[in-house]
């Protein structure tokens, strides 16, 4: 799958590496910015407490 991944991107190694790197922050803003606050109220943490 990432064979066929880095085969459609177009340009040489650096532009293909740069488009990754683009897209890879792109995919971590959107999950801190509407993912994790919308899955945030589903799931409760529990309490926990180191005790010495």
């Amino acid at each position: 799958m990432y064979a066929a991944l880095w085969r459609m991107l177009p340009g040489p190694v650096v532009v293909r590496i740069l488009i990754l790197l683009v897209v890879a922050a792109a995919i971590v803003a959107s999950l801190f910015i509407w993912v994790f606050p919308w899955v945030l109220p589903l799931v409760t943490p529990l309490d926990a407490t180191v005790q010495q």
